[in-house]
């Protein structure tokens, strides 16, 4: 099989799954509806992980402890992309109380394929992006990131099972290290259920 073969079997694959995330591009899941937050003790803490910035640093989770943090896996080829000015907007207003933490991913139609390097540059260049940035991963499948692994397992995390379906998914963790929701692509810091969520 050529290498066009390969990438045009990849894409045709793809169609589907790009599909279905369109049409849960708004989609929610909250701790709430699920359990009593308060009631939930995560069997591992989220501050109990770690992961590698983006330019090689291994940072613990541990140091975003008392601030609610915000996980999104991010590409620099996708139509959400332009998501990267909002949320970067949003860190700047509210960096005494939240930090979000992105995380490249090459997993959906390819849209992340740079280097680290690269996407540090895109992201710096092009959307003025101070949050921090971490190295690309694999946020579902074989080889998923330890990060992703409890955001999305709920023997680890106490209840969400929810694995990200395209670029730009969001994770919300509260100042106890607690998962407490879900968003999928179409959520933005000015939609009214991520504003709802953080009140």
């Amino acid at each position: 099989m050529t290498l066009a073969s390969k990438i045009l079997l990849g894409f045709i694959i793809g169609i589907p799954t790009w599909f279905m995330s369109c049409f849960k591009s708004n989609k929610v899941i909250s701790s709430k509806s699920m359990v009593n937050i308060e009631q939930v003790q995560p069997p591992t803490s989220f501050f109990d992980l770690r992961a590698t910035s983006i330019d090689g640093e291994e940072i613990l989770m541990s140091h975003y402890k008392g601030k609610r943090i915000i996980v999104l896996n991010v590409a620099s080829k996708c139509g959400y992309t332009p998501q990267y000015a909002e949320w970067q907007s949003f860190f700047e207003k509210n960096a005494d109380n939240f930090v979000v933490l992105g995380f490249p991913c090459n997993q959906f139609l390819g849209q992340e394929p740079a280097s680290n390097a690269q996407i540090l540059e895109f992201c710096t260049n092009t959307y003025d992006v101070t949050f921090p940035m971490f190295e690309k991963v694999l946020v579902k499948g074989t080889g998923q990131h330890e990060i992703y692994q409890w955001l999305t397992n709920p023997e680890l995390n106490g209840w969400n099972q929810e694995v990200p379906s395209w670029n730009f998914c969001k994770y919300l963790i509260d100042e106890n290290g607690r998962l407490t929701h879900f968003f999928a692509s179409g959520i933005t810091p000015n939609s009214t259920e991520f504003i709802e969520a953080i009140q």
